[in-house]
């Protein structure tokens, strides 16, 4: 048996101010029915004073840590995804690793914005499965609400803070209780530059000195993602050796619920087999698949020898999917 990534835990942690539609509305041009008929989203958690990235990051860690039965001390790498880090260096990972009492393990951030979690899981995964580490945690986290332009109503409504993160160990040839071998069993990742000014972000350091805010042009993105997504979910099912009808579940990037639809018909797949969160999280970027994922296994919905595949398309353009057996 060859030596692959286990997904052993999960974690997941919200800022303490639920906002919703209506609450938006109070300060935005917009309205309750008006997000909702778009988006799906109903209501967003906004990071409030003390609380950032790293915060955040290092709550949902715990967590995961806590959930695998993992003590930080065998933890070997920290791979954090995030477009919003806490400071311009040193990477956010970095100040995970000091709360969560680790002294000594590679810790890095990885930016590729809403895709960034599968960058991130694809990183670790290859560093398990070249033998570099045993132990990883992986982790998505965003403060996207630092980056909005509050008077742009078709942004500012779209976005939400949080983190999710996951835990993975390394382990050779473990059977699941169905018996099927358990663990991350493909990734794809994709990247396309041209796409720059359909989502990004007006500023940085070397550019403009600023942080700047997002922005986006919509109608271009949602063609995008849905023919990019179903693609990617394609590709990383055929890769694994499996086919649509085997999947349990789909954990896709929840940046809004027509998108979720529309690919989720492109692929054949009932939408019951779809975890939903962007109602109550909004686009959390690169937060949204583990926070989701999260949600899932803490309800029950996901269960250990569950087929799972996870799927994001961010700014870059990036994508991509993971395939993998709980």
């Amino acid at each position: 048996m060859s030596r692959r990534s286990l997904l052993i835990g999960s974690g997941s942690a919200l800022p303490k101010r639920r906002v919703s539609n209506a609450e938006l509305a109070e300060t935005v041009d917009t309205s309750d029915d008006w997000i909702v008929e778009r988006t799906g989203i109903r209501a967003r958690h906004i990071a409030g004073e003390g609380e950032t990235t790293g915060t955040l990051a290092t709550e949902a860690a715990r967590k995961a840590l806590e959930a695998a039965g993992v003590s930080p001390s065998e933890v070997g790498l920290i791979v954090l995804a995030t477009a919003t880090p806490d400071q311009t260096f040193p990477a956010t990972a970095t100040s995970v690793q000091a709360a969560l009492g680790i002294n000594d393990c590679i810790a890095f951030d990885v930016a590729a914005v809403c895709s960034g979690f599968l960058y991130a899981l694809t990183v670790a995964d290859s560093m398990i499965r070249g033998g570099g580490v045993d132990v990883a945690v992986v982790i998505g986290a965003e403060t996207f609400s630092r980056i909005m332009d509050w008077e742009d109503r078709t942004t500012c409504v779209l976005f939400g803070d949080g983190a999710g993160a996951v835990v993975l160990r390394a382990g050779e040839g473990v059977e699941s209780a169905r018996g099927d071998e358990r663990g991350i069993l493909s990734t794809a990742l994709h990247a396309d530059g041209r796409h720059n000014q359909l989502l990004y972000v007006d500023g940085g350091p070397s550019t403009t000195g600023t942080v700047g805010k997002l922005r986006m042009k919509g109608q271009e993105v949602f063609r995008h993602a849905v023919t990019n997504l179903a693609s990617v979910l394609v590709e990383s099912l055929v890769k694994a050796g499996v086919s649509a009808d085997q999947v349990d579940w789909v954990v896709p990037h929840q940046a809004n619920r027509r998108i979720l639809d529309a690919t989720a018909r492109k692929l054949g797949l009932p939408i019951e087999k779809v975890i939903v969160t962007v109602d109550e999280h909004a686009n959390t970027s690169a937060a949204s698949v583990p926070l989701a994922f999260d949600v899932a296994v803490r309800d029950g919905r996901i269960k250990q020898g569950d087929l799972v595949v996870f799927e994001a398309m961010g700014g870059g353009f990036t994508w991509g999917a993971a395939v993998i057996r709980i």
